[in-house]
Parts: C-alpha cells; sequence; structure tokens
C-alpha cells in the first residue's frame, strides 16, 4: 500500500452511474474467454490449446468482417479457474477478464446447464457484449431440452445463454440462439467442430476457413517435401544463422526491457516529485505501446510485471486528475497481469505484493465513488494477501508493514461506517504499531511516511469520537512532520499532503474556540493550495483540497463578522468548483463542495440582509443536498437537514414565518437516526431542535458539546 499516503482522508461520497442505456467501450486483453464446469476439463485443456496455437491463414489474416480485422493468432485465452490466482474471492479477477475478453466460449453439457458460476459468467458478459460474441461448444446433452417435457435434465444450454439481453443489460423474454459448434461423439466431430468456432469468431464462414485451411495443409506439405531434398545441405548454415539472430534478438529485447526498466523506476523517480503529470503519463503510455501486441500469457515475468507497473502508473496519474472511471479500468487491467504473474509463481511473496498494491487501489477508488460494499471485498482481500506475504516470509519487516497498512485500512473502513469508537481504537493500535517501528529504525523513509498518514487517520477518528484535545496533539505533530519531510525534499507529494492536514488543524482549531488560530491556519492551507494549483493546474487533487480548505475558511470568516473577507473566500472556492464540476459533473466530492458554496452564500445573503437572495441561495443548496450520494446516507442526511434548516432561516428573514416553520420540520425530520455523531453533527442537530421549539433536547446536546471542550462558534441566523 505504499501510495496509500498521497491520498486525501477518505471522502463520505457515493459512486457516480453511467448514462443510462449507454454502456462504456471496453478494451480487450483477451482473445476469447473460456467459461466451462470442472467435469469438462478434459475437453477445455484440448480446446484451449488449439485456439492458442492456430494460425490464421494469411489469406484471411488482416480481412476486414463483421466481427472486425482477422487477427494473425486467436490468443490469449483465459481460463476460468486456471488463469486465476489462488484466492478465495475471484469475483474481482473473473469480471475484470470477462471485460477484457472479446468472445466468451461455452463448454456446454448438463453440468455447466445448472452451474451457477458460468451462468453468472455469460450474465456479466452479455451485459458489456453484442449476442454475436458468446459461442457454444457442445459437449453433452441436448440444446434448448428443457423446453421439451420430461428432457429437462438433459439441457446443456445455462439459462442466461438461451435468453437475449438488451442494451441496458437486462434479460428479455427472446429467445437467443448462439453459434453452436457440436462436440459430441458421433456430432460434426472434433476438428470441423474446433473449425467452426474459429469461424465464428474470425466472422468467415465454415466452407472458406475449411478449404483454406486444407490448401495450406497441402501447401505446407509440398514444401516440406521439397525443403527435405536441399536441407542436409544447408542445415549447418542456418543453424549458424538462427543462433545468431536468436542471440541479436535477445539482445535487443534486453535492451529495451532494460530501458523500460529505467522509465519505470529511476526516470518515473525523479518525475513523480515535481508533480508532472502529463511526463508521467507519456512514461506509461510508451511502455504499454511496447507491449501492445503481446498478450499476458505471451510476456516473460520482466515484461509482465512491467506492463502491470505502466498500467499502475498510469491509474496513479488518473486518479489524480479525477478520472475515476478510466483509474478503475487501469487499475482492473493492472490487476489481472499481477494475478497472471502470481498464478505463474505462487509462492513468491514480491508478486503477491505487486498484486496487492492493485487490490487496495481498487478499494480506494470504490471509497472515491462512494461504494462501500466494493472497498470492504477489496481491503479484506488485501488483508488476506498481506497475511499470505507474512505466512511465506515471516521475517520480512516488509510484509508485515503490508499487514499493518491492511489495518489501516480496515480503519477507515469503521470510520466510514460511523462506528467512531472502534475505529479510533483501531486507529490507536495501528499508531502505536507503526511508533514503535519507527522509533527502531527513524531514517526508513517508508516508516515516517506511514506514521505521518496512521497519526492524520487517528486524529480524524479522536475528532469524530470527541477527543479535541488528543486529536489537536496528534495533528499539530502531522503538520510538523510534514512539514519537516516537505522542507528537506523536492517532492510535491509531501507539500500536496500538508494541504489537508493543515486544513483539519485549522478545523481543531476552531472547534476549540480558538478562532484567530483557526482562521491562520486555514487560510496558510488555502495558500499551500493556490500555489500548487499555479503550479499544476491540471491537477484536481490540489484544487480539491483547495476549494475545502477556503469553504472552512469562509464559514468561520462569516461567523466572526468578517462578511466581506468570508465573500471573497467563497467565490473563490465556489469558482474551483464550477471548473471541475465542468470536467465531471458526476464526481461526488466535487458535488459537496457545491453544497458547500450554496449554504455559504445563502448565510452571506442573511449577514447582508438581502432575505430573497437567501431565500434562492438556501434553495439550491437544498436541490444539491437531495443530489448528493454518500458511502455514509447519514452524512448526506445531515447535509439535507442543514441546507433545509438554512432556507427556514430564509424566509423567516423574509416574513414567511408559516414558511420557515414548514423548512425547519422538514430539517428536523430529515436528521438520521443514528448512534453516533461527530461533534460538528451534534452542533447542527441541536440548533434545528431549537428552531422547532425543542430547547431542552437542545440543552442536552449543547452540554454534551461543553463537556469535550467543544467551542466552535456559527453564524446567527435568527
Amino acid at each position: 500500500m505504499a501510495k496509500l499516503a498521497r491520498l486525501p482522508r477518505l471522502e463520505r461520497t457515493a459512486a457516480t452511474l453511467p448514462a443510462e442505456g449507454r454502456a462504456p467501450r471496453l478494451r480487450t486483453r483477451y482473445y476469447a474467454f473460456l467459461s466451462y464446469s470442472h467435469k469438462d476439463k478434459e475437453l477445455a485443456d484440448w480446446l484451449h490449446r488449439e485456439l492458442e496455437k492456430f494460425r490464421v491463414p494469411h489469406s484471411l489474416a488482416g480481412k476486414l468482417t463483421s466481427n472486425g480485422v482477422v487477427p494473425r493468432r486467436l490468443s490469449p485465452v483465459f481460463r476460468d479457474q486456471h488463469d486465476l490466482s489462488a484466492g478465495d474471492d475471484l469475483a474481482v479477477e473473473i469480471e475484470a477478464a470477462l471485460a477484457a475478453s472479446q468472445f466468451l466460449v461455452v463448454l456446454c453439457s448438463p453440468t455447466a446447464a445448472t452451474s451457477r458460476w458460468t451462468n453468472l459468467e455469460i450474465e456479466s458478459f452479455k451485459r458489456t457484449r453484442p449476442e454475436g460474441c458468446v459461442l457454444a461448444a457442445v459437449v453433452a446433452g441436448e440444446p434448448f431440452a428443457s423446453d421439451i417435457p420430461g428432457r429437462e435434465d438433459d439441457e446443456c444450454f445455462p439459462p442466461a445463454l438461451r435468453y437475449k439481453y438488451d442494451r441496458r443489460g437486462h434479460r428479455t423474454s427472446k429467445r437467443a440462439e448462439p453459434l453452436a459448434a457440436d462436440f459430441r461423439a458421433g456430432g460434426e466431430g472434433r476438428r470441423i467442430a474446433f473449425l467452426k468456432l474459429v469461424a465464428g469468431m474470425l466472422g468467415v464462414g465454415l466452407d472458406e476457413l475449411v478449404q483454406r485451411e486444407q490448401t495450406r495443409r497441402q501447401r505446407r506439405l509440398a514444401l516440406l517435401a521439397a525443403a527435405s531434398l536441399g536441407g542436409m545441405a544447408i542445415t549447418s548454415t542456418l543453424a549458424v544463422t538462427a543462433i545468431q539472430a536468436r542471440d541479436a534478438a535477445r539482445d535487443q529485447r534486453r535492451q529495451a526491457e532494460g530501458l523500460i526498466g529505467f522509465m519505470l523506476g529511476d526516470l518515473k523517480d525523479k518525475l513523480e516529485p515535481i508533480g508532472r503529470l502529463d511526463a508521467l503519463d507519456g512514461v506509461g503510455s510508451r511502455v504499454l505501446a511496447y507491449y501492445q501486441q503481446q498478450g499476458t500469457t505471451d510476456l516473460t515475468d520482466s515484461a509482465l510485471s512491467q506492463r502491470s507497473r505502466a498500467l499502475s502508473l498510469m491509474g496513479e496519474v488518473a486518479v489524480q486528475r479525477g478520472d475515476l472511471d478510466g483509474a478503475s479500468r487501469l487499475y482492473r487491467e493492472a490487476m489481472a497481469g499481477t494475478a497472471e504473474a502470481v498464478r505463474r509463481k505462487p509462492g513468491d511473496p514480491q508478486r503477491i505484493f505487486d498484486h496487492a498494491q492493485n487490490v487496495f487501489w481498487i478499494g480506494q477508488i470504490a471509497i472515491y465513488k462512494g461504494s462501500l460494499k466494493q472497498a470492504d471485498v477489496a481491503f479484506h482481500e488485501y488483508k488476506r494477501l498481506a497475511d499470505r506475504m507474512v505466512a511465506i516470509d515471516p521475517d520480512s519487516i516488509k510484509w508485515r508493514m503490508e499487514v499493518y497498512n491492511a489495518d489501516a485500512n480496515l480503519g477507515g473502513l469503521l470510520s466510514e461506517e460511523r462506528r467512531f469508537a472502534e475505529a479510533s481504537a483501531q486507529w490507536g493500535q495501528v499508531f502505536r504499531m507503526i511508533s514503535a517501528l519507527t522509533s527502531a529504525d527513524p531514517k526508513n523513509r517508508d516508516y515516517r511516511q506511514s506514521l505521518v498518514e496512521s497519526i492524520a487517520w487517528y486524529a480524524d477518528a479522536e475528532m469524530d469520537a470527541g477527543h479535541l484535545a488528543n486529536a489537536t496533539a496528534l495533528r499539530e505533530r502531522d503538520v510538523a512532520l510534514l512539514s519537516q519531510m516537505a522542507a528537506g525534499n523536492s517532492d510535491i507529494v509531501y507539500r500536496q499532503k500538508l494541504i489537508p492536514a493543515t486544513r483539519q488543524l485549522g478545523i481543531l482549531y476552531a472547534n476549540q474556540g480558538r478562532i484567530d488560530l483557526g482562521i491562520k491556519t486555514l487560510r496558510s492551507a488555502a495558500d499551500q493550495a493556490d500555489q500548487l494549483a499555479a503550479r499544476e493546474p491540471d491537477n484536481s487533487m490540489s484544487l480539491e483540497y483547495g476549494f475545502k480548505a477556503k469553504f472552512d475558511l469562509a464559514a468561520l470568516l462569516l461567523a466572526t463578522g468578517a462578511r466581506d473577507d468570508a465573500a471573497g473566500v467563497n467565490n473563490a472556492a465556489c469558482t474551483t468548483v464550477t471548473q471541475l464540476l465542468a470536467k465531471d459533473p458526476k464526481v461526488p466530492s466535487w458535488r459537496v463542495g457545491l453544497w458547500y458554496c450554496w449554504t455559504t452564500k445563502a448565510q452571506l445573503a442573511l449577514a447582508s440582509g438581502n432575505s430573497a437572495a437567501a431565500v434562492q441561495a438556501a434553495e439550491r443548496a437544498t436541490e444539491v443536498a437531495k443530489t448528493v450520494k454518500t458511502t455514509d446516507p447519514a452524512d448526506a442526511a445531515f447535509k439535507l437537514a442543514r441546507a433545509l434548516q438554512l432556507l427556514g432561516d430564509a424566509r423567516n428573514a423574509a416574513g414567511d414565518r408559516q414558511g420557515a416553520q414548514s423548512a425547519w420540520a422538514s430539517a428536523l425530520t430529515a436528521l438520521p437516526q443514528v448512534t453516533a455523531e461527530t461533534p460538528e453533527e451534534m452542533q447542527h442537530h441541536a440548533l434545528i431542535l431549537e428552531r422547532v421549539n425543542r430547547g431542552a433536547e437542545a440543552q442536552r446536546i449543547n452540554d454534551q458539546l461543553s463537556a469535550i471542550g467543544y467551542r466552535r462558534p456559527l453564524f446567527k441566523t435568527v
């Protein structure tokens, strides 16, 4: 999890879905995905070998058919339960392989027809591929026998194969008739059935393929006969030439892969600190271009590793740019490559480590997109892989650090699930473990990076749990360490991580009533973000850090009466949010930024006495809040309740007392029924209770806040 420290604190935001009815364009890496029941393994072994070694006749290769350009080879072919790493959870890898395959070949038998996994694979494939891309190889039984009373047990087609799917990926009632090749005894004959499958994939007629293969076989036999007559005379010359050509090709490949290793190693390490996303993206693209014509099964171990590293690098750049869908695709493709590497050598902890990094990023992107369920699956798989590394090599500190990272991920999930006390305890344990390692080896860079990250998470967990003094002490240490690391290093990553750390420290100061220090600290965070944004305006992460710090600063300035200063800061933050949403209006954290923009505008309008503008801004804030989806539904509910409370305040200022009461009542209804609230949520909860004349309940909450030292001022609207 070496890259985890580069990311901001997890935002409680939800995934955005693609436009309904529009399937994404998928990049294929496998020519075919072979799905079969284990009882049909013998034929699957033969078919896999034959497909990958089949050479398309020269007269057909390059020809344009309804299935696209005819390739020279039909490889690589992915085999379910064969090309996968040893693991408990195969769903992610299978889904990635299906998405990356051009054709699905299903070995059909009564056993396959009742196989849940075979049916799920067909369903997943049909949701993203046209019907013609699914081919059936009949091994036993009878197609559509289930339509005949008394012969249901002879059915060989799984349910998903028997029906068509619409453009939205939903199964219809229309009967599908997939291209089927008969491999049964007494059927078409194994070779003819095989050629029928190949013809279906190439988009050519069976007769044409059979004739061309026969012609090619006859020509090959004739050439072999002729060549044998003079073969003895030139054998020695050919042998010497072949050896020289082989050695030259080997040297060229060694030099090329050495250059690629430099690009992904030293060159990447030199570009990364200066924050050149375009250059980093170019490095990854050039490496992939070199391997573009080769599937994972054809690559050497070294080449396979470098290809996966290039994909991971491009995925990292996509995250930095805010392209979460693109990043997810790249990391899934990288993950398929590292899974293949683990399959080749399952006892190698370094290969497991490389695979685990891609698994982590799949979970991290799921968090960003708002899917806690996907993140939970990925992070528990990451923990399983980390434990496996330690089991293989228990003396390695590096692998034990992966166990620490896995525990850190699970601590983050506890925070997202509002299990604040458990999250605080988990992060305290993680913090103490990495602190001990850092004390034993204070010059270890990886330990120091992990220490900084654990401090940040521990501080946030303590703040959510209401332990403000300890949270502040932790954040002060976090900022001090990051400042030291940034000052002694030209790496832009430390400067970028310093922004959210400084912002959180400013919030903690404000929450304890240290207003001047909070304003000063938040302004520093905003200035740091502006400096990085000026240096690299395409870096969405720096821009997001910046607008968050500015919204917090504007709210605090407004609470102290600095209305004009607050308006200027808020306008700058709103401009950044608008620019980011123009790139992608669906990114959840940017939608939350729009909510902050309109809530602050409503407060500014109230402060200036413009009740009409306040009502309009509060209505916009309410509309945005209704569209905010989060991994934590309670967080979204609190935002809606806050917007409705402001709407009631604005209507009250405009003289609409009845409308105000209605909005405040809706705000109370919108409040989620949860067992744990952050101090900030408790403060707004009490504010809403006051609006609906439930002062005694509000006072109990305020007393609890006072007991933990919470002193943050709020802008008084009524």
